[in-house]
């Protein structure tokens, strides 16, 4: 089967997607045992003050109307009612759909990228903006496959205006989409250093993948087999970036199990045992 890349809404640090680097071949069926994750995070004794005040201060109003409100608490945390209709509001956009089109699953999922991304920032700790040219290759990626979809309602859905014009009918900003773009490429940059260290790729592996799934599949779609010298690199990459992702979900995994993570749904889920 293909490789899966986490739908994280995070992006490798050179600005790519997660998908594999032989987006032609199958991936392998044989699942490598994630590496050894750091040891999760504990939550401290202030958390429980933190959250009475993250939660007073959401609350806050203009003229008794509630602005925003707290729907989840990572470690303390806070991600705020705003925080989530902007994630799904970029969803949106990245997909060209209509916001209002996410059904309850799809939201929820959404937050649980939100949170995924807040526990790997406490692991990382990014401190330096992404360079401004990958944010500005991401921006113009995420402008073009969103131009296909507009240009078959508008004629001019090149120009500037139409796209701010769609930017602020997802309630964003081209200076917030940046931001988002650039977060995401410096966080992927931290983990992928981080796991990078514990994948080891030997020439075994990349003979037993073109052996045992190239060579089968080109055979099936009537393809001229190609030399392993020719695709040995690729190979190699495309092994890496699985391994990866089996050690990003093993990590998240045991962040997950070693925090304190508060919504609404598990409140209720709490209340109701």
């Amino acid at each position: 089967m293909k490789l899966r890349p986490l739908k994280l809404g995070i992006w490798w640090s050179d600005g790519r997607p997660r998908e594999p680097a032989l987006s032609e071949v199958e991936g392998s069926s044989h699942a490598a045992t994630p590496g050894s994750p750091p040891a999760g995070i504990k939550l401290g004794k202030h958390c429980a003050v933190a959250m009475a005040l993250s939660m007073a201060l959401a609350a806050s109003s203009l003229g008794g109307q509630i602005v925003d409100r707290v729907v989840a608490n990572v470690n303390g945390h806070v991600l705020l009612q705003s925080d989530w209709e902007q994630e799904v509001a970029f969803e949106a956009l990245s997909n060209a759909r209509d916001p209002d089109s996410f059904t309850l699953a799809e939201r929820n999922a959404a937050l649980n990228r939100l949170i995924d991304r807040e526990l790997l920032r406490e692991q990382v700790r990014p401190s330096q903006p992404a360079p401004a040219e990958q944010v500005a290759a991401r921006v113009a990626e995420v402008r073009n496959e969103v131009r296909k979809e507009v240009c078959k309602l508008h004629p001019d859905c090149a120009t500037d205006e139409r796209w701010h014009a769609t930017l602020q009918r997802y309630g964003l900003t081209e200076s917030v989409l940046e931001k988002r773009l650039g977060d995401e490429i410096q966080l992927m940059k931290l983990v992928e250093d981080h796991l990078r260290r514990s994948i080891q790729i030997d020439q075994h592996a990349v003979e037993s993948y073109y052996n045992e799934q190239l060579l089968p599949d080109m055979k099936r779609a009537g393809s001229r087999a190609v030399p392993l010298t020719e695709v040995s690199g690729r190979i190699k990459d495309l092994l890496a970036e699985q391994k990866m992702n089996e050690l990003l979900t093993g990590w998240l995994a045991s962040l997950r199990a070693g925090s304190h993570i508060w919504t609404p749904e598990s409140s209720a889920g709490e209340r109701n045992r």
